[in-house]
């Protein structure tokens, strides 16, 4: 992005936009968030050489195929702001620029926009060239040393996509900020909050029973749900001896099963952070704060973590970056179990450790290794029906995509073409390992987050939630008014839950909030543990009827979504 290296960048673009033409012409793509994608990066090619009344049409092309109606209404604000100023007023495109989003804004429902709008000024104040630079740096840099500098689409696009923020949006990020602050400070206002008044809390009282479910996640502070009797207990398990007591295959399993990365069976339920450095209650600040910003929420960790990313050197980016991952992992079962708990003393926690990868680069996929993902999946869910496990949440999933990327940045696989037939190779033994298991228990709902993407799950082939099982919920995110959030997944969704601000357990007992469908998934699994406390005996047909047919319907145009509604749901099971 230096001056001396914009001829190789304009070469690149050329080739990106060339690729993606001939796609076009090619193929009848049916996913819009392909298109979408398709044409946001060929706007950016329009931008890089000056053609902005292109630049405006393509960035049309892409409202008009965006679903989600906030989405849409916000996509490019900036970019057409500045278009047109570019266009109309060549000699004075600052003053311009501020007339047309100042005149944009205005226009907008605010009620309807106001989450992006905060996370758009959010983003002004977090993005620095250091910022971008040290990610790419971290991210790619690697991958082009293993290739010699080779690049796939992926990584291609990518670099001549961001060549807009580098180019256009930081260096007027200071003017953005300024006019969106103003708007929002005008015209905001809390938005109602509609799940208080449908929550139901169970008593610990003889007319229930005791169910059992699990968290399968990235591990559970057990000390936390110990104190309130709310962990499953194996009874033929002798705690900490070292020994595997009842002969089930597994050392110590008192509470639960564990796997490391590579699928190797441990003990600890906790996933293994090591010593935190830092201040434990900064860094829960700090991971709330990431999580926001992914989520387009704007809070106040969210904004002190946006001036503490602004003021990162590039060599630091990549440690900054991974240490919140790590405390991400560390802290996000624990904050999944609390939510599945919340209310309902009858409810019995099992808890199944997975292990996340937390570096940039992920670890290379192999053959092996997918066999023994594909074993410890079998393994685990052969564990939850041995045990009486009625309902288990997955706030998590895997993509066809994200093999290929983990292969590539490796150099791995061959040639581009092999690499995609070995991706397929490893994203089939998961893939149907998790199919075979979740088929073979009829006996549990699986319920699982819809993703964070904004995408469509069917078309990135992205498991488990784009799953139709009868024994399966697929579940998206909407705020505290019942509005869909930027970032839920879409393509299969059954129903929608909070996913906005949601507060839960962190290890060592704190409640913090956090966003995502990994925290409007549990909510689910907490229903499901209270029908079936109040009645023992539901079928997972039933089980999962009353969880839809209680719902409420809410008409998104020419869509039509499902809220959960807990109150409503138990009355019909009353």
């Amino acid at each position: 992005y230096l001056p001396e290296n914009r001829a190789t960048l304009r070469a690149l673009a050329d080739a990106v936009a060339r690729d993606i033409r001939s796609d076009l012409a090619t193929y009848e793509i049916r996913d819009d968030n392909t298109l979408q994608e398709f044409y946001g990066v060929l706007g950016s090619v329009a931008a890089l050489e000056g053609r902005w009344q292109d630049y405006l049409a393509l960035l049309q092309q892409r409202r008009d195929l965006e679903s989600k109606e906030a989405n849409r209404l916000t996509m490019g604000l900036f970019g057409e702001a500045l278009a047109r100023a570019k266009l109309d007023h060549p000699d004075a495109v600052e003053p311009a620029l501020r007339r047309n989003l100042v005149a944009r804004l205005q226009a907008l429902p605010y009620p309807v926009v106001q989450n992006n709008l905060k996370s758009a000024k959010g983003s002004t104040e977090i993005l620095s060239n250091a910022l971008v630079l040290g990610n790419l740096e971290s991210s790619y840099q690697p991958v082009l040393d293993k290739t010699g500098g080779r690049l796939s689409y992926d990584i291609a696009s990518n670099l001549v996509a961001v060549s807009f923020t580098l180019d256009y949006f930081i260096p007027h990020a200071p003017l953005v900020n300024e006019v969106y602050a103003a708007h929002i400070a005008a015209n905001d206002v809390s938005k109602p909050d509609i799940w208080e008044s449908r929550k139901v809390a169970l008593a610990a009282d003889a007319t229930a029973s005791l169910v059992v479910v699990a968290v399968w996640d990235s591990g559970v502070d057990t000390d936390i749900f110990a104190k309130g009797g709310q962990l499953w207990v194996n009874g033929g398990e002798i705690p900490d001896n070292g020994r595997d007591d009842d002969q089930n295959g597994y050392v110590d399993d008192v509470h639960g099963v564990a796997y490391d990365l590579h699928a190797n069976k441990e003990v600890s339920l906790l996933y293994p952070i090591g010593k935190i450095s830092e201040d434990e209650a900064l860094l829960q600040r700090q991971i709330k704060g990431m999580g926001d910003i992914r989520s387009n929420v704007d809070s106040p960790e969210a904004a002190a973590l946006r001036k503490r990313l602004a003021a990162l050197s590039q060599d630091e980016v990549k440690t900054f970056l991974e240490s919140l991952n790590l405390y991400g992992n560390y802290a996000h079962g624990t904050h999944v179990a609390g939510i599945a708990a919340e209310s309902n003393p009858l409810v019995r926690l099992l808890v199944a450790r997975m292990t996340y990868g937390h570096t940039l680069i992920p670890e290379e996929p192999t053959i092996e290794q997918a066999e023994r993902d594909a074993q410890m999946t079998r393994d685990v869910v052969a564990y939850f029906r041995a045990n009486g496990v009625r309902a288990v949440n997955m706030s998590w999933g895997g993509s066809l995509r994200g093999i290929e990327e983990a292969l590539e940045a490796h150099n791995a696989g061959g040639t581009p073409e092999e690499r995609k037939a070995l991706a397929r190779k490893i994203y089939t033994i998961g893939d149907t390992a998790l199919r075979e298991a979740i088929s073979g228990a009829p006996e549990i709902l699986f319920i699982t987050s819809a993703g964070n993407s904004d995408n469509d799950v069917r078309f990135d082939e992205f498991y488990p939630s784009s799953y139709d099982y009868p024994n399966l919920l697929s579940v998206g995110a909407v705020d505290a008014a019942g509005d869909e959030t930027s970032f839920t997944s879409l393509g299969k969704v059954d129903i929608y839950a909070n996913g906005f601000e949601v507060e839960s357990y962190v290890p060592g007992g704190n409640r913090i909030r956090f966003n995502g469908t990994s925290m409007s998934s549990p909510q689910v699994l907490n229903l499901a543990a209270k029908l079936l406390a109040l009645e023992q005996d539901l079928s997972t047909a039933d089980l999962r009827r009353l969880i839809l047919k209680g719902a409420d319907e809410r008409s998104l145009g020419d869509r039509t979504i499902r809220l959960m509604n807990p109150k409503a749901s138990v009355a019909l099971l009353q």
